[in-house]
């Protein structure tokens, strides 16, 4: 019966360092593409016209993506679940608002490459997954 009880507790174990490190392969792998994402607007920005318009929505798409990319990172290092969830609510909010300034920049018309759309496309990925952690990590709370 001990036997059996030792390797039952053993499997759990490996069991909770294979989750652990899916969790921290997963944080890592995110980590890198927000942070990757966050250079490719730099590089999409640099690209708009040079007026008025274009520069303030430049602006601010660039505040907010670096701010899903950094605070993502700030997340990952929390040092409670309460940080963290107080992370991710952060990182969603600025995550929803460069959604928004991409769209605003379609729909004025100042931008409307593929390149656009391939970034709406990864910036509402990347707000579906924060979004549906924030869920998670708020239900554990």
């Amino acid at each position: 019966m001990g036997v059996v009880l030792l390797e039952i507790i053993e499997i759990s174990e490996q069991d909770m360092a294979r989750k652990n490190r899916s969790k921290i392969d997963f944080a890592e792998q995110f980590k890198r593409k927000t942070k990757k994402y966050a250079i490719n607007i730099i590089k999409f920005s640099r690209k708009l016209p040079r007026n008025r318009e274009a520069g303030i929505i430049a602006n601010q798409l660039l505040r907010s993506v670096t701010s899903v990319a950094s605070n993502y990172r700030a997340a990952c290092r929390a040092r409670s679940t309460k940080a963290f969830y107080a992370k991710l609510c952060i990182v969603v909010e600025e995550a929803d608002e460069t959604v928004f300034w991409l769209e605003i920049i379609r729909d004025a018309k100042i931008n409307q490459s593929k390149y656009l759309r391939t970034l709406l496309d990864e910036g509402t990925e990347i707000l579906a997954v924060m979004a549906t952690s924030r869920k998670t990590v708020g239900k554990n709370l």
